[in-house]
């Protein structure tokens, strides 16, 4: 795969063949190879859909989705499988120790190379607070870890695949606010070459992204950055103030 690009081209998607209703219709989205992309939308509006296009979870119904100038039909399964990290909100851990855990991602990988996917999640944090370190065992689901921290070592292990496109799908929403930046932070500086998509319900995820798409209804409404939304788009801009106001009053 030459680089980590993506494009959706008048790419429609239903479930079913019989369905009435597109789940997505009319997506068009230019991603250049290491920018970073927020995706935010009400509930409904096919977030998750969009993104599980690119590693074929699904298949477009209508149009052409390319990665790498490549459409993602021409490639072997296994290999944009591995080229495409996805971290959904609850995936899942085995039972094991947290190094056998994070070698699913890439079983040849080196202690020196869990450590920095690690320290790019924010993982390490907690990780060197226990008394076995990388040793410590998890319970069958990451029973005996925070929902964070289950979070943090599952984006740890989709970085250990080295991918060209790293899918976030609401994948930091147990972590903190100060632990999200500092994720997001990481990720500019020490991977700019990985292409990576932001599913987000906060807008502080993503307000930093290259680019931010609004979705609604299975179409896109908006793509922009955050301060060009905040003028143009009004579904962003009333998520926007709606958070402001929540967090003021939680403060």
């Amino acid at each position: 795969m030459k680089d980590g690009s993506v494009r959706f081209e008048n790419v429609a998607f239903i479930y079913a063949s019989k369905a009435d209703k597109k789940v997505l219709d009319n997506i068009n989205l230019e991603i250049a190879s290491g920018e970073t992309v927020g995706i935010i939308g009400g509930t409904g509006s096919s977030k998750s859909s969009l993104v599980q296009l690119i590693p074929r979870l699904y298949d477009v119904t209508n149009g052409e989705l390319s990665i790498g100038g490549v459409n993602v039909k021409a490639y072997d399964l296994e290999t944009l499988r591995n080229a495409v990290a996805m971290v959904l909100q609850k995936n899942e851990l085995f039972s094991g120790t947290i190094k056998e855990n994070l070698r699913w991602g890439n079983a040849a990988a080196t202690d020196e190379e869990i450590r920095q996917a690690c320290h790019l999640a924010c993982a390490d944090e907690f990780i060197e607070s226990l008394p076995e370190q990388y040793e410590t065992y998890i319970e069958q689901g990451g029973s005996n870890v925070s929902g964070g921290q289950k979070q943090r070592l599952c984006i740890a292990r989709a970085l250990l695949k080295k991918p060209k496109v790293l899918i976030l799908d609401d994948s930091t929403s147990a972590v903190d606010t100060r632990t999200d930046a500092s994720i997001q932070k990481s990720f500019a500086e020490y991977i700019p070459d990985t292409t990576k998509i932001i599913i987000a319900q906060r807008i502080s995820s993503i307000r930093h992204a290259d680019k931010i798409v609004v979705l609604d209804d299975g179409k896109i409404t908006a793509v922009g950055k955050h301060k060009q939304l905040l003028e143009n788009c009004s579904i962003y801009r009333e998520v926007y103030e709606s958070q402001q106001k929540e967090d003021n009053d939680n403060a």
